[in-house]
């Protein structure tokens, strides 16, 4: 959520930079209620001294015998002002709030303006795209024969966009899994993480997802929960209304957990394979870090990302999301694109995204600075590390041979037990 004291004191910045993302995009109409609820609240202090000075009159007449009835109806008739006052304050404060939950947060000033993914700069690349002497197959194709996927029995058990993996192709993405969890934790200093795969909505408001994207989330019914579409919602939250101490600070939390999304809007695209799906694997990377470190932890977290596929040996590119492609809660976001012979192209694998004080706002999560003493918001900052399944089939076609199998890279062999499928 967008700080309101900073809304205040330079609207005309707030929406230079909202317009970046959107031209239509404006707080003009937080800043008017805004403006609303301050007078009312100038008009309920202004009422609560003067029926203050006339109780504090009412003592004084009794103390002397007069008759205060008069008086005292004035009393009366001022506090049902002040009450009808603070009704409409408060309604105006649920408006406010509201709307600043529905307006995204304002890009950085180094996020290029564009208006969407093929305005993304690209700012590395690793590795060489795969060329074989042979037609290289689609990881859907190559999974069937193999009878590693059964599309067919997944939708039965479930619907479209669900997937049923079957021997050595449920260990291979087991492995990676555990092949994920290992580096992030032993290596990049990662606290492993276990959450819920059900959270109530005001996880889901916290990290972003709620108001603005519910036909994007599956909800039980009757009941305030939500299946979540990735670990960032409870590992962020696990904090929710607490204040941590900066010594605490930077946190460094990974969680491996199925994720659910319905995908609203995105019919016809990705339908074959592993690429879209309604659930889906993930190892995530979360961080919580002072605002003067969460730059430096934004780089840091994307190259741990960059470091899993480096020791897989799969090709990808990292690029800047432009304004227009940037996600709702995100101030910066660096995506990850992994090498898809199937698409003869790139396909995202991971977004790291810093939030600044966005989500922090939204989940109260605070820390007391050792500099002033002061309670200030943390820095989020999330990012895949990786997405399972798009990994499992980027190592399908990458590592495929002219017969149909499949090469295991080295760094994975331990955790499947076999180096070919």
């Amino acid at each position: 959520m967008l700080d309101i004291k900073i809304i205040r004191e330079n609207p005309e910045k707030v929406n230079e930079l909202l317009k970046r993302r959107n031209p239509n995009l404006s707080i003009d109409s937080v800043i008017e209620i805004d403006k609303e609820r301050r007078q009312i609240q100038f008009s309920c202090d202004e009422l609560r001294q003067k029926r203050k000075n006339m109780s504090n009159q009412i003592g004084l007449m009794k103390k002397n015998g007069e008759n205060t009835d008069v008086i005292q109806a004035e009393v009366k008739k001022l506090g049902d002002e002040v009450k009808e006052l603070e009704d409409k304050q408060t309604e105006l404060d649920n408006k406010q709030k509201e709307l600043l939950l529905n307006i995204p947060n304002c890009p950085s000033e180094d996020v290029p303006t564009g208006e969407d993914d093929s305005h993304n700069p690209v700012l590395k690349t690793w590795g060489e795209p795969t060329k074989k002497d042979f037609e290289l197959k689609p990881h859907w194709e190559l999974a069937t024969n193999l009878g590693l996927l059964d599309f067919e029995r997944g939708v039965k058990l479930a619907h479209t966009r669900f997937t049923l993996y079957r021997g050595k192709g449920a260990r291979l993405e087991r492995a990676i899994i555990n092949f994920f969890l290992d580096v992030h934790t032993t290596d990049h200093g990662y606290e492993e993480i276990l959450p819920p795969v059900l959270v109530n909505s005001n996880a889901m408001i916290g990290t972003g997802q709620l108001p603005k994207f519910k036909e994007d989330m599956f909800k039980c019914v009757d009941e305030d929960l939500y299946l979540i579409p990735t670990a960032e919602v409870p590992v962020t939250n696990i904090y929710n209304g607490d204040i941590l101490s900066e010594d605490e600070l930077p946190k460094y939390m990974t969680a491996y957990t199925p994720c659910f999304r319905r995908e609203a809007g995105s019919a016809g695209k990705d339908t074959r394979g592993l690429i879209r799906q309604h659930q889906f694997n993930k190892v995530e990377l979360v961080k919580l870090t002072t605002p003067e470190t969460s730059i430096e932890e934004h780089e840091k977290l994307t190259r741990n990302a960059e470091r899993v596929l480096e020791l897989l040996g799969l090709p990808y590119r990292r690029v800047i999301l432009c304004t227009g492609d940037l996600g709702f809660s995100a101030r910066k976001c660096y995506d990850l694109e992994v090498w898809l012979p199937s698409y003869n192209n790139y396909k995202e694998i991971s977004s790291c995204s810093n939030f600044g004080d966005f989500q922090a706002r939204r989940a109260n999560i605070k820390y007391r600075s050792k500099a002033t003493g002061k309670l200030e918001y943390v820095h989020t900052l999330n990012g895949s590390g990786l997405a399972v399944g798009r990994t499992w089939a980027a190592i399908v076609e990458n590592y495929q041979t002219e017969d149909g199998h499949i090469i295991i890279p080295e760094v994975l062999r331990k955790y499947t037990g076999f180096d070919i499928i």
